[in-house]
């Protein structure tokens, strides 16, 4: 069973707990586990080396850190990790040469390019400044109708056309009714356009519903078995798959990695392509007030390649979240540092998307 930060808090006394948080700000600051000599030329209440090693010995039996092979230092556990960014860590304000650069970025971007390609020079951007992975997840955004219609292609297929008030346009391929005429292909089309249109897609097939349930008399036989087929089409079943944005992948790769982590960073990316997790990992930041971390093995998807991820959702002018961006990196990140980058820039990218509405 996990433990809680106040458990570890409780289990440890005033000295323990410096001591414990300056071994993990010197791992993460140099990557190499932290000797009791370095510890107590460290510590602000002068302390001997084996004092240090005595409180270290504690720390290790609750499980805080480890020694990594042979070596005689020590650094942070998972689980040693989890509880200082829990209760110890302390977060900075934004650089303001950094807040200045990453709004300029953005707004510049903002103003010529699509939703997406900020996104990805959002995800540039976050990698960096973190020299890490910028990653970005987005939803996919509800398409409002601006136009319907069916386009026959032969006698038995006919072609969805949907066109968005923000001119993006989808076809989706519907198998038709047998024996249907094109008059009744115009009434269906003509009934989706009169129920669906200044609608979203979610919306427009409840509303169609609702109208089908109510008028059902008033189509012809076929045309109502269209009507029927059509709504399928209309929100395909499951949950869209997100878009995602990874940029910055070579800050996680080095020539010094083991094959083993070599394979495994190389899996992680394998995943992220194939989208694989990415439905869930957006429900658990979601669900989230502000930024979340992902330690190692606490998110499957990342658990593999023993990757930290610090992720923020970013939201639409409904407050509604559409979308998650953030930086993969080892778990030694600078988590004090990166954490209100995160913020930051999804705050940023939230006030651009909520202006184009």
């Amino acid at each position: 069973m996990t433990k809680r930060p106040e458990d570890f808090l409780s289990a440890l006394n005033a000295r323990s707990q410096e001591i414990f948080k300056r071994l993990v700000e010197r791992y993460l600051e140099t990557g190499m586990p932290v000797g009791s000599r370095d510890l107590s030329r460290l510590l602000q209440v002068g302390l001997s080396p084996a004092s240090v090693r005595n409180v270290m010995a504690d720390l290790e039996d609750l499980g805080l850190i480890a020694a990594p092979h042979t070596s005689a230092g020590r650094q942070p556990t998972q689980e040693g990790l989890r509880f200082f960014v829990d209760a110890m860590l302390e977060v900075g304000a934004v650089d303001a040469r950094e807040k200045g650069a990453i709004a300029r970025q953005i707004e510049e971007h903002a103003q010529s390019e699509s939703v997406e390609e900020v996104l990805t020079e959002a995800s540039q951007l976050l990698s960096g400044l973190s020299r890490g992975a910028g990653v970005v997840i987005a939803t996919k955004a509800d398409l409002v109708l601006k136009h319907i219609e069916f386009v026959r292609l032969d006698p038995e297929t006919a072609m969805v056309v949907l066109v968005g008030e923000d001119g993006q346009v989808e076809n989706r391929l519907l198998k038709l009714p047998k024996g249907l005429t094109a008059s009744a292909l115009m009434q269906a089309s003509n009934y989706f356009a009169q129920h669906a249109v200044g609608r979203t897609l979610g919306e427009a097939r409840t509303a169609l519903v609702e109208a089908r349930n109510r008028q059902r008399a008033e189509l012809d036989a076929l045309a109502s078995k269209l009507v029927e087929d059509g709504l399928a089409t209309l929100v395909p079943s499951g949950q869209a798959t997100p878009t995602v944005i990874v940029r910055g992948r070579a800050n996680l790769i080095n020539d010094a990695m083991a094959s083993e982590d070599l394979g495994r960073m190389r899996r992680l990316f394998d995943e992220l392509e194939s989208k694989e997790g990415l439905i869930e990992l957006l429900g658990d930041t979601e669900s989230a007030q502000g930024v979340r971390i992902f330690i190692g093995s606490e998110n499957k998807l990342f658990s593999l390649s023993g990757s930290s991820v610090i992720l923020s959702p970013y939201k639409d002018a409904n407050q509604k979240v559409v979308g998650v961006l953030g930086v993969i990196g080892p778990t030694r990140l600078n988590y004090a540092r990166i954490v209100p980058v995160v913020d930051y820039t999804a705050n940023v990218i939230s006030a651009m998307i909520g202006r184009r509405k």
